[in-house]
């Protein structure tokens, strides 16, 4: 399968190829050159390192003309090998080449110089395991099949370990003419990128040895970033997008930041991981039959419990420590990987008592969220990446129900599309009335220092007796009077889950 970069070539392998194939016209579309030997040589040798490195399947390199005579040839099969490239095809045209689906009866290179640029490659390599394919243009250029198999044959001879049969019939008739006749004298590489519509199977019943996937990589991307270019251009935000591109984490995964954390731990002082608490004690109004043996948390969602939804996406954004505060039906919550404290008297306090059972996780930077809430990763990226030691996040917007009255937030300062400083939002108050802010959607991020407030106001609400009956909004409401409290504006991509109406939402949430 093609590759251009080391992240396609990280694609390529896991989508479970056996191989890679760095296309000189995907290399060089990605520089915004023509593939006319405008890109130099050592310039995809520079992109070859990243994809050697990023990968552990072989790579077949698309060499082009070799980049010249037989000197060029070798030198460039002497770079690859220093690279751990497992191979290189050459084709027999002059140099600089034209892509062979330009134009007609494109020249060929004669057979005998062409032979001298192969013995130079076999000769120059390093290892044994090292592969030199010879490119045969002849049927593509409009020469017949005596002639290709011509050239196949001299190619072979000067040791060349396959040859490749191109051609740009829209049906596979001259390819597996040619290997029918040509046998199993060697290898047969074939590229399919015009005469698509054979099935892979009548290549295998000829006898190919391997099949090249060319360019579909790139120009796959290419139609997704012009989609989401143009989305963009005309919406003026990321609304429709955000849900339809790979997120950051997905690049994370692909570059291997797990390695770099692993790595982290095992080179750097310990620090301690992002923690999250789960408030998900109660049972939760409107229901109904669905949480009569479980709580709201557990309530399927597309196949897997909601708290499993928010556990991963909190994992997602790297806080892979959650505890999960239960009450209701406890013995119900069951979940690889978390934490379970319990607040038995979940049915007389309120969520502060909650939080409290768990006041010995608030340690380092936490997160402390709702049960029922589901949010895009995001959104959790922002708030962890946010300046405050307290920070919760709060969507401006009109909800589409009223919001909890205990929910509303009194800002300093109004959300607008149009800021373009970084001033931080402070909160002013909880549960006030409509006005600067809108609706908090039960997510905060606390750093060390914020956790520890946090532990010391839940402290003292309980040896005054406010504990008992407190909410989440009323502990921040008292946090404000020793330290400021900061607010991260959310454009909706998250859902609070009561109702019926609000499941079935969620079960289509992305």
């Amino acid at each position: 399968m093609e590759a251009h970069s080391g992240l396609s070539a990280k694609v390529v392998e896991e989508a479970g190829f056996a191989g890679i194939w760095a296309s000189g016209l995907s290399m060089s579309a990605m520089l915004g050159l023509r593939d006319s030997n405008e890109a130099s040589w050592t310039q995809v040798l520079d992109m070859l390192e990243y994809m050697a490195d990023a990968t552990s399947i072989p790579i077949l390199v698309d060499g082009d003309t070799g980049y010249g005579n037989f000197n060029n040839v070798r030198r460039l099969v002497r770079k690859l090998g220093e690279r751990g490239i497992a191979g290189v095809c050459i084709e027999d045209k002059l140099f600089p080449k034209t892509n062979s689906f330009l134009g007609e009866a494109q020249p060929l290179a004669d057979i005998a110089e062409f032979c001298g640029r192969i013995r130079a490659g076999k000769d120059a390599q390093t290892s044994d395991a090292f592969c030199l394919v010879a490119r045969i243009e002849a049927l593509i250029s409009g020469h017949s099949m005596d002639e290709a198999l011509r050239r196949a044959e001299a190619y072979h001879a000067a040791g060349a370990d396959a040859v490749l049969i191109h051609s740009k019939k829209s049906t596979a008739t001259e390819i597996l003419e040619f290997a029918r006749l040509w046998g199993d004298r060697c290898p047969v590489v074939i590229v399919p990128t015009m005469y698509y519509a054979t099935p892979t199977e009548a290549f295998r019943g000829a006898g190919i040895s391997t099949v090249i996937w060319a360019n579909h990589l790139l120009r796959a991307s290419l139609t997704a970033m012009r989609d989401a270019a143009r989305q963009i251009a005309v919406d003026q935000n990321l609304h429709q997008v955000e849900g339809r591109v790979a997120s950051v984490a997905d690049i994370f995964h692909l570059t291997g930041n797990e390695e770099l954390e692993e790595a982290n731990r095992r080179y750097l002082p310990a620090v301690v991981p992002a923690r999250a608490v789960i408030l998900a004690a109660a049972r939760g109004d409107g229901l109904d039959a669905l949480t009569a043996d479980r709580p709201k948390c557990m309530v399927d969602v597309r196949g897997r419990p909601l708290l499993q939804h928010l556990v991963e996406t909190l994992a997602g954004a790297g806080v892979r420590d959650a505890t999960v505060v239960c009450g209701y039906n406890k013995d119900a919550v069951r979940l690889p990987g978390i934490r379970i404290v319990t607040n038995d008297d979940y049915a007389t306090t309120g969520e502060a008592a909650s939080l409290a059972r768990a006041a010995d996780r608030l340690l380092g930077d936490s997160v402390v969220v709702y049960g029922d809430v589901l949010f895009r990763r995001h959104i959790l990226d922002a708030l962890m990446a946010a300046d405050g030691d307290i920070v919760i996040a709060v969507d401006p917007r009109a909800a589409a129900r009223p919001p909890n009255p205990r929910d509303l937030v009194h800002a300093d300062r109004a959300y607008s599309a149009l800021d373009i400083d970084e001033q931080p939002v402070r909160l002013l108050e909880m549960g006030a009335p409509p006005g600067v802010g809108g609706e908090w959607i039960g997510l905060l991020r606390a750093t060390a220092r914020g956790s520890a407030l946090i532990r010391d106001e839940l402290a003292a609400m309980e040896a005054d007796g406010s504990l008992r009956d407190a909410d989440i909004p009323a502990l921040l409401n008292r946090l404000l009077a020793r330290m400021p409290v900061s607010v991260l504006y959310v454009l909706g991509h998250w859902l609070d889950v009561d109702t019926m109406l609000d499941l079935a939402e969620a079960r289509n949430f992305p």
